[in-house]
């Protein structure tokens, strides 16, 4: 509603901006009564690690450097009427491989569950493995096919007996 109220006030000039952003969804903002500028608002909206996976698509650079300061947020841009997808930054190409490393299990408790597992007869041995033979195909089916018999002449009867009609062009 922000950036909405923003376009509105800046006049004729952002007009079509106006009516392509009042033709996406309106979100609420904790400041709808006094109403901040829309890179305040839009910052404000993704401030708490964007819980509502907001993309964020402006031609602010300033705003641009802001957003690519936060972790796990989208920034598209707009070159010669192609929207671009900015790529990840710094932040959180650091966050995502934090989350992963925290996921991983740690090397001694992978010791530990292989200890288990040979205690309790689980580990997988490997004479269990064992590779399929392959064994050796029978004769190709086609070459067991029946020969045909040829006509005597080489030419089948039935050619003989067709006439050939010739078309009459109508003029």
């Amino acid at each position: 509603r922000c950036v909405i109220k923003e376009l509105e006030s800046l006049g004729k000039a952002l007009y079509g901006a106006k009516l392509i952003a009042q033709r996406f969804q309106v979100r609420n903002c904790s400041h709808h009564k006094d109403p901040v500028s829309g890179s305040a608002c839009l910052l404000s909206m993704i401030e708490e690690g964007n819980p509502h996976h907001f993309f964020i698509a402006t031609q602010d650079q300033d705003l641009a450097n802001k957003v690519k300061k936060k972790a796990g947020v989208p920034l598209l841009f707009i070159i010669q009427n192609t929207m671009v997808l900015d790529k990840p930054s710094p932040k959180s190409v650091a966050f995502v491989q934090k989350l992963q490393t925290d996921q991983l299990v740690p090397e001694h408790q992978k010791q530990s569950i292989v200890e288990l597992k040979e205690k309790t007869g689980l580990a997988k041995q490997d004479g269990e493995k064992r590779r399929k033979r392959k064994r050796a195909g029978g004769p190709n089916p086609l070459s067991c096919l029946k020969k045909k018999k040829k006509t005597q002449e080489g030419q089948e009867p039935s050619a003989e007996k067709k006439k050939r009609r010739k078309r009459k062009r109508n003029r």
